[in-house]
């Protein structure tokens, strides 16, 4: 899906945020969706980020080629490699069986998550 309108992106963004956020509620965490659904939210807005500047990116859940285009098309993001690198580990292994993200782990994926979504909003102009 390569939508044209960034709002489109960030729309389904803040759904990915939200169920991240639901997964860690209750008392029963789910602490792999968790990840996986914060890891999306992030790449989303990555997304919208490029779509906003006309930039064509690849279908990649890599957060770091992502953030690269950002910046290589003047977009300075500014986020630390190793947190990209961290929550681009939970985009598709964490779908199946095995081990996976403890609780705390998958809270940290949230709060990068929620920078990377802080910092979206604010370069597109959009209410934090």
């Amino acid at each position: 899906m390569k939508e044209s309108n960034p709002l489109d992106w960030v729309a389904k963004a803040e759904g990915d945020l939200d169920m991240a956020r639901r997964a860690l509620r209750g008392k029963i965490q789910h602490a792999d969706a968790a990840a996986f659904h914060a890891q999306q939210c992030a790449e989303k807005y990555f997304k919208a980020l490029l779509v906003a500047k006309g930039v064509e990116f690849p279908k990649t859940h890599d957060l770091r080629v992502l953030n690269y285009l950002c910046t290589s098309h003047g977009i300075l993001t500014g986020f630390e490699e190793e947190a990209l690198e961290f929550l681009s580990s939970f985009s598709v292994e964490v779908r199946y069986p095995g081990e996976g993200p403890s609780v705390e782990e998958a809270r940290e994926a949230i709060a990068i998550a929620r920078t990377i979504r802080t910092f979206a909003r604010c370069w597109l102009g959009l209410p934090r």
